[in-house]
C-alpha cells in the first residue's frame, strides 16, 4: 500500500460520492444520503491521515483499545469497512496470524479472536487506531500506540513501546506487536525492540532479521525515517557512554 491510506481513503470518498450524485439524480434522494455521508467519513479519515497532518486521535480509540459510542456511530462506514476489508483479506491470505521472530518476540496481524494470539499469554502492542481490542482477549496485558495504516508511530511512541516490552520481557512474559496485518506499523516497532533487547545491531538489521521469518512485510519511507530518528535519539547517548 505504497500510495498510503490517504489516497486510497480518498478515492473510496470519491467513489461513495459518485454513487451518491447518481441516485440522487436518478430520485432516489433518501437512499443516496447514506452514501454521501460515507463520502464525508471517508474525507475526513483521508485528511486526517495525511501525513502533515497525522492525527489518528480522530477515531478516538481509548488507551484500552476500545472506541466510544460517539466514535462507532460518527466513524461506522469507516471502522466497519476496515473490519470487512480485513476479514476478506485474511480470507485469501497464506500467511500465518503472527510470527516468532526471536524468542518469546510476536509480530503479526489484528487479533480478531484468541486463536489468532501467540501461545503463553502474551502482552500486546497494539499499533493500530482504526481496530478494537477483542473483549475475548481483554486480560492480557496492553499497550495501544494508535497509528494510521501505511504510516508510522512517532519516535516518542516507539520508545514508549518498546520500554513496555522490555519490562514485560523482564517479566519472562512474550510480546506480540501487531497491526493490522503484520506488515508495516508493527513491524517498525519490532525493528526498535529487537535493538533495545540486543537481538540485532540496528533497526536495519532487524528489519532483515524479520523479513527472514516474515518475507511479506513492507516498511515504507515513513518507517524508516521514524527508526532513524529514534535511534539517534534513544542510541546515541548509550553509544557515548
Amino acid at each position: 500500500m505504497g500510495v498510503g491510506i490517504s489516497v486510497l481513503i480518498g478515492l473510496k470518498a470519491t467513489v461513495y460520492f459518485v454513487l451518491f450524485a447518481y441516485l440522487r439524480s436518478s430520485g432516489f434522494t433518501v437512499l443516496s444520503i447514506p452514501f454521501l455521508y460515507a463520502s464525508m467519513v471517508s474525507f475526513l479519515v483521508s485528511l486526517a491521515a495525511l501525513p502533515s497532518i497525522d492525527l489518528p486521535v480522530l477515531l478516538g480509540k481509548n488507551s484500552d483499545g476500545t472506541f466510544p459510542i460517539w466514535s462507532i456511530i460518527m466513524f461506522s462506514p469507516y471502522l466497519y469497512f476496515v473490519r470487512f476489508f480485513s476479514a476478506l483479506r485474511r480470507l485469501h491470505s497464506r500467511e500465518a496470524p503472527y510470527t516468532e521472530i526471536s524468542e518469546g518476540l510476536f509480530v503479526g496481524g489484528w487479533p480478531s479472536s484468541p486463536d489468532k494470539l501467540p501461545p503463553g499469554d502474551p502482552a500486546i502492542v497494539d499499533c493500530t487506531c482504526e481496530f478494537p481490542r477483542n473483549s475475548e482477549v481483554s486480560g492480557h496485558s496492553y499497550l495501544c500506540v494508535p497509528t494510521w495504516d501505511t504510516r508510522a508511530p512517532p519516535p516518542v511512541a516507539i520508545e514508549s513501546a518498546v520500554k513496555w516490552a522490555c519490562r514485560k520481557r523482564a517479566q519472562n512474559k512474550p510480546v506480540f506487536v501487531h497491526c493490522a496485518y503484520g506488515h508495516g506499523r508493527s513491524v517498525a516497532v519490532m525493528c526498535a525492540l529487537l535493538v533495545a533487547l540486543g537481538v540485532a545491531e540496528d533497526w536495519k538489521n532487524a528489519g532483515k532479521l524479520i523479513r527472514e521469518k516474515r518475507p511479506y512485510i513492507r516498511m515504507n519511507a515513513q518507517h524508516h525515517r521514524a527508526l532513524e530518528e529514534w535511534s539517534k535519539h534513544r542510541l546515541s547517548p548509550s553509544k557515548k557512554n
